[in-house]
């Protein structure tokens, strides 16, 4: 009697419009893992990473995470899917990752390891799991920054097409392997003109510092509202859900409005 089939370790449909740009490396490493290796063997067979992998125990009891990473030069990394992602994370983002890094540890000697992690590195740790780079026109931007989600995804639709949404925490990820409706990235803007994945790598890793995380610079995009991601879009009733698609509290709008007002 033959065994039942198993579940694949990685139900990654590489085909989604989010996980394709992923999928070269991805496919390899999560090949090696089925195959018998471990997940931090696994990274370490590819090329480009900062940083060299290890099992999770490596990592001693009470030492945190990102300063035995900054100390060591290695990462501690679980069989999981998780960690599947962060790995990939810091193959196609290494100058990024590096940054992040560099910048936890700096925050860790200043302030050391507190149960509250302050404005700083609550903002790494967003940026790190669930940040997405948006470089778009104008108007993209100001929509989303205002949610004016009808405006954003309908009235402005065509112009999605000039811009890039590039998917960066290993968190946010790791939930896209199961797409629903809700999931929510935290958009950092980039500048136009990025050409490539090490374009956008090297100028997040020079633009990235301590002043401007702790201003918090993100934006909520409900990822699967993006034009050409998700088939149910298509109908514009799907952006009619405010439980997804939340306006601006207006004393959130007043303080733009007075923000926007002082600029001027």
């Amino acid at each position: 009697m033959s065994s039942p089939p198993t579940a694949p370790v990685f139900p990654v449909d590489w085909d989604r419009p989010w996980l394709a740009p992923w999928r070269e490396s991805g496919q390899r490493v999560a090949l090696a893992i089925e195959g018998g290796a471990s997940f931090h063997a696994a990274l370490n067979s590819e090329p480009g990473a900062p940083r060299r992998f290890v099992p999770q125990s490596a990592l001693p009891a009470g030492q945190a995470y990102e300063q035995f990473i900054h100390d060591s030069g290695t990462v501690p990394t679980r069989d999981n899917l998780h960690d599947f992602f962060n790995g990939l994370c810091w193959l196609r983002f290494p100058l990024t990752k590096a940054r992040l890094n560099q910048l936890q540890a700096a925050q860790i000697a200043a302030a050391g390891v507190a149960p509250l992690r302050g404005p700083v590195r609550d903002a790494l740790t967003v940026f790190d799991e669930n940040a997405a780079l948006l470089s778009a026109p104008e108007p993209l931007w100001d929509a989303l920054v205002a949610r004016q989600w009808r405006r954003l995804f309908v009235d402005l639709r065509p112009l999605w097409q000039e811009a890039q949404l590039v998917l960066f925490g290993h968190a946010l990820l790791e939930k896209l392997v199961y797409p629903r409706k809700p999931v929510t990235a935290h958009v950092y803007r980039a500048p136009a003109a990025m050409n490539s994945i090490a374009d956008f790598d090297a100028w997040v890793a020079r633009d990235l510092d301590a002043k401007k995380l702790a201003r918090k610079p993100f934006a909520p995009l409900p990822v699967l509202g993006v034009p050409g991601w998700w088939p149910d879009n298509e109908n514009f009733s799907f952006y009619d859900d405010s439980l997804v698609f939340r306006p601006l509290q207006e004393s959130r709008t007043t303080k733009i409005s007075g923000q926007a007002a002082g600029a001027t």
